[in-house]
């Protein structure tokens, strides 16, 4: 069984639901490995010193901010960690919206909301209110260190959370050259909108997600199969998932006393007040130009045949 990303709560009004936030998508892509062409050894890419040309340790390497060319200021682990979100554990629904108020460019990747261990009537509230009104909750959630928009949608019997760009993080249309006004300004006539009709009804089907696959996917791992054969290798396909871990947390709670509750106050999710926290004196970062230095000169002579096979087959 699939292992659940983090166990925390679904949180409207009131009302907490116990859930485990679980993969809405599976990746199927054939990834590849770089290899030498001469020996058909793997390629390693390394961290160099743009200067020097040596290998830098993990240890030795911090996030900067390229403020101008050439020039950076140093954002130390305590600052990312000031500005990280401060719960890891709920879904926080701030407001319900009418489904087809979210444009589809908001819409990026989907996670399925599992109830937890006798969480399922909250589930089940939730899931046929938002299908018999037609809205979708709008909520933040925390993964790993990062905070994102998202929108909490009904679909048969799960509850899909999907992620959401925020609205700087999309292109307008109105930033392209495109084709505006009438479609008689562009000297469409009667006859071919309706022929265009036509066509699209002839060509018009039912939704069928299974009828489509990723024929190109198919052909290239009959082709990797056939190698593998040829070379008289074999391969051995093992599960190593664990089972997925249970939420022990309960839901037995009086719902029509949260949900008059939460009318009554007219509250949606009850905010949280982050902890206040001192700011830490820190040394302003130096003004610090970078030297340039050929990058090819710089790095030792025993790597320059790995690096220059490397370039030549990621141009490829």
């Amino acid at each position: 069984m699939a292992r659940p990303i983090w166990t925390g709560t679904l949180s409207f009004g009131l009302l907490n639901i116990p859930v485990s936030l679980m993969s809405g998508e599976r990746k199927v892509d054939i990834s590849f490995r770089m290899l030498d062409s001469r020996d058909r050894k793997p390629i390693r890419f390394e961290r160099v010193n743009a200067e020097t040309g040596e290998e830098v340790p993990w240890k030795d390497i911090v996030k900067a901010f390229e403020y101008d060319k050439g020039s950076y200021v140093v954002v130390e682990k305590d600052d990312i960690a000031s500005a990280a979100p401060q719960t890891h554990e709920s879904v926080e629904v701030e407001a319900f919206v009418d489904r087809d108020d979210i444009g589809i460019r908001f819409y990026e990747k989907p996670y399925i909301l599992v109830p937890g261990k006798k969480a399922e009537k909250g589930y089940v509230l939730l899931r046929d209110t938002l299908a018999s009104t037609g809205k979708v909750g709008v909520a933040r959630v925390v993964i790993r260190t990062r905070e994102y928009l998202c929108a909490v949608i009904p679909e048969g019997d799960a509850l899909v959370l999907m992620m959401l760009r925020y609205p700087q993080e999309l292109v307008e249309p109105d930033e392209y050259k495109l084709p505006a006004g009438k479609a008689s300004d562009y000297r469409i006539t009667a006859k071919e909108r309706e022929m265009a009709e036509s066509l699209i009804g002839s060509m018009s089907a039912k939704w069928a997600p299974d009828d489509y696959h990723d024929e190109f996917r198919q052909r290239l791992e009959a082709i990797i199969k056939k190698r593998i054969k040829a070379r008289g290798a074999t391969t051995k396909i093992t599960d190593d998932d664990a089972p997925e871990r249970e939420d022990a947390a309960t839901n037995v709670v009086d719902f029509m006393a949260l949900l008059q509750k939460s009318l009554d106050t007219k509250k949606r999710t009850p905010a949280k007040t982050p902890a206040k926290k001192t700011p830490a004196k820190k040394t302003p970062a130096k003004k610090t130009p970078a030297k340039k230095a050929p990058r090819k000169a710089a790095k030792a002579a025993k790597k320059a045949p790995a690096k220059k096979a490397a370039r030549k087959a990621a141009s490829r």
